[in-house]
């Protein structure tokens, strides 16, 4: 059975998109969402955003709420794990499915991720075939695109990543929550692109 909270958030999911234009020009909420049983998995960033105080305010928009919310119920996901991204990678960066592997639900024309990443994380240079929007809800990052200038996003905006576009994201002092979608490719994995940016001093 479905945990009422991941119906609040894939109601939420559904409303962001008819409420944020650049989201819904990405991909339009698909219409062929079916409910899966989800097997919750437990990470250390699922602590770690579960006691963020940046998302413990009474401001923070309604679907970054229902991906705090759904958190202890999620299947939470170790897509580096066995790569050598290392241990500190693994015990700060958060990621779960609502619509895809592992997800709440499944449908064949999109993927809805949540990301989480506390201050002063690097997400190393990535690529992966399928076109994926980043949707800031919370916090702030610089996002870093093969081809494009750094960009620091704060809530409201979202970058775009094209197919197999090397991308890298960074927190500096503020953490990131993020709506994550993907539009083409659903099966093919992302794979960390080498050599990985310097950290920084």
């Amino acid at each position: 059975m479905t945990h009422p909270s991941f119906e609040t958030l894939l109601d939420a999911a559904r409303a962001a998109h008819g409420r944020h234009p650049a989201l819904h020009r990405f991909c339009a909420f698909p219409d062929d969402v079916t409910a899966t049983p989800v097997t919750p998995h437990h990470i250390p960033a699922a602590d770690l955003m579960a006691r963020d105080p940046l998302l413990q305010t009474p401001n923070l928009p309604p679907l970054a709420r229902a991906f705090v919310a759904a958190g202890p119920h999620a299947t939470w996901r170790e897509t580096y794990r066995n790569t050598g991204i290392g241990d500190d990678f693994l015990a700060r960066f958060g990621c779960y499915c609502l619509i895809g592997p592992g997800g709440a639900y499944q449908s064949a024309q999109m993927h809805a991720f949540v990301v989480y990443m506390p201050p002063g994380l690097c997400y190393p240079r990535h690529h992966h075939p399928g076109e994926e929007m980043y949707f800031v809800l919370a916090g702030s990052a610089e996002f870093h695109r093969d081809g494009a200038a750094p960009e620091i996003l704060s809530p409201g905006q979202g970058v775009i990543h094209a197919s197999n576009q090397p991308h890298a994201t960074e927190t500096l002092d503020r953490p990131l929550l993020a709506y994550v979608i993907w539009r083409s490719h659903l099966g093919t994995p992302p794979v960390l692109t080498m050599p990985a940016p310097p950290a920084r001093d």
